[in-house]
């Protein structure tokens, strides 16, 4: 660790009982200046400007240190079925070398962690997780299953690598053969001794990929090697990107959903199967919710008010006729589309695209119309290519 690294340890005031990734000190050296904490570990949210960050990914690309996505790992000969049981999304065509997005739902079908599924195995499996507790989930769920499987934290950390340098640099760092990976694909491989998984996904809406660093003592090495291969070709260090993910219309869990909504109400009925004969946790809840109508649904909006100086930092009340109707979930103001975009959950009988409502901001009512979403790419063209 360098003398700097030290100093900026002491100023701010960092603390034992929240986890340290290990990349924790590599990104103070290349110029972290803020962390936040998510997943009981913390994560940098701050390598300077966040517009100037949000550039360098559309046009060239970032490193990211995401380690707070853990990792739980579930094996066992019943680990298929195990995993199945976890969530409403059908897992029977998910081979080995492939990802999926997954929603882990509770008993009421509400949504307790939205986590990119990786199959290492015929009875390997990974969840990567957003923001909540899912290895105290998928232990308590085993305890009473009868199923024979084993649920661990293993020793992974993930970073992400993205942007439209994103495969130029990845297969200057490890080859065409990774560099060549099919969306939603992953691999599995060694780089100078270290053990790593390579998959073609990440939390950007642009072309990336994300690498599981497999032993945490390689850290360090890992990040300063790839970002001395990167540089030239023009990665910077960098942080996942607000701006983009609003655009992208990516969920960010405890802002745009939790446990009180479910898949329906954000769209996301695509990732429920309640015909297949397998049994999860939530069918019928979920069976229920579907027969019966939702009672919000999320939108997206466009705020007519000058620039976002920052993004919400607390729920904005959404009005109509000076009744509450829902909550603002995430805002932002876009450099690109030079307009303040925001994510929003309603009352149902409110959401119609093109609709008028408004939106309360420190006191003061601003004018917002709902929109398609997402804001920008909405084929997914660029994460796809």
């Amino acid at each position: 660790m360098s003398d700097e690294s030290k100093n900026k340890l002491n100023q701010y005031g960092f603390g034992t009982q929240i986890r340290r990734s290990p990349f924790f000190h590599a990104t103070i050296d290349s110029g972290a200046k803020g962390f936040s904490v998510y997943n009981h570990m913390y994560i940098p949210r701050d390598f300077g400007d966040p517009e100037q960050n949000f550039w360098n990914l559309i046009n060239e690309a970032i490193l990211c240190d995401v380690s707070v996505e853990r990792q739980v790992e579930i094996k066992g000969a019943d680990a298929k079925k195990f995993v199945q049981f976890l969530t409403p999304r059908d897992i029977s065509k998910c081979s080995i070398g492939q990802c999926k997005y997954v929603l882990i739902t509770d008993e009421s079908g509400g949504i307790l962690n939205d986590p990119v599924l990786l199959r290492l195995g015929e009875n390997h499996f990974w969840l990567s997780l957003a923001d909540s507790d899912i290895l105290l989930w998928a232990k308590g769920v085993a305890v009473n299953s009868g199923m024979s499987v084993e649920i661990s934290e293993p020793d992974v950390s993930p970073l992400q690598l993205q942007g439209p340098k994103s495969k130029e640099i990845i297969g200057q760092v490890f080859g065409n053969e990774v560099a060549s990976l099919g969306y939603y694909k992953l691999m599995e491989l060694e780089f100078l001794g270290i053990p790593l998984v390579v998959s073609r996904t990440g939390w950007s809406s642009e072309l990336g990929y994300e690498i599981f660093l497999r032993d945490g003592s390689k850290g360090t090495f890992l990040w300063n090697k790839i970002m001395e291969i990167g540089k030239p070709i023009g990665l910077k260090p960098g942080h996942t990107s607000t701006i983009r993910r609003i655009e992208g219309a990516m969920l960010s869990y405890h802002a745009d959903a939790d446990s009180r909504n479910n898949p329906f109400e954000l769209g996301l009925d695509r990732l429920v199967d309640l015909d297949i004969t397998d049994d999860f946790i939530g069918k019928a809840a979920l069976k229920k919710i579907k027969e019966s109508g939702i009672k919000k649904r999320q939108v997206g909006l466009v705020i007519d008010c000058a620039p976002l100086p920052a993004p919400n930092n607390e729920f904005w009340p959404i009005t109509k006729n000076n009744q509450k109707i829902g909550k603002i979930t995430s805002a932002v103001f876009s450099p690109r589309l030079k307009k303040n975009i925001a994510l929003g959950m309603i009352h149902i009988e409110f959401a119609q695209l093109a609709k008028s409502v408004a939106v309360e901001i420190n006191g003061l009512s601003y004018a917002c119309v709902q929109v398609e979403l997402p804001f920008y790419d909405p084929k997914k063209k660029l994460v796809k290519q």
